[in-house]
């Protein structure tokens, strides 16, 4: 509801008239008793072409099983990238890293381990632009670690 300036002045001079302490607005003559039901869609068409179908309540038995853990290097990715451009390489990197980074979110995981090694830091630049962006991420770090030395940033999560 969006009450207009004259309207709302008019009010207040009524309130000061009435001694009264809170306007009051009539929202509807007759309450609705129930929400009309949304159509349902028919999937069977979707089903007999391949898709998987699944109910939304049911997603997280579906997903793939979240890591703890992700190393993006690009030699634990594939085989035959040694023929790849670097902008190539960084796409596909960043690719892998959103891949993650949404089944941690899918699965409400505590925490997630960005394994990007130390490098120039184009990569680890390009994630954390990304990380500062989203909402689900309550803060990251990369600190030095016994593991990864500097070449990993810790992700925490709010939800």
């Amino acid at each position: 509801v969006k009450i207009k300036s004259k309207q709302l002045f008019l009010r207040i001079e009524a309130l000061k008239s009435n001694n009264q302490s809170a306007i009051e607005y009539l929202l509807f003559d007759h309450y609705p008793d129930k929400a009309p039901e949304a159509e349902k869609f028919e999937l069977s068409g979707l089903a007999a072409q391949g898709y998987k179908i699944y109910e939304a309540k049911k997603i997280r038995e579906n997903l793939a099983p979240p890591r703890s853990e992700v190393d993006l290097h690009m030699e634990k990715l594939l085989d035959n990238w040694k023929y790849m451009s670097n902008y190539d390489i960084l796409m596909f990197q960043l690719k892998e890293f959103e891949k993650w980074y949404e089944l941690a979110v899918a699965h409400r995981q505590p925490s997630l381990i960005i394994i990007h090694g130390v490098g120039s830091g184009k990569l680890r630049d390009e994630i954390h632009a990304i990380l500062k962006t989203r909402k689900e991420v309550k803060t990251f770090v990369n600190q030095y670690h016994p593991r990864y030395g500097y070449g990993a940033t810790e992700i925490y999560f709010q939800y």
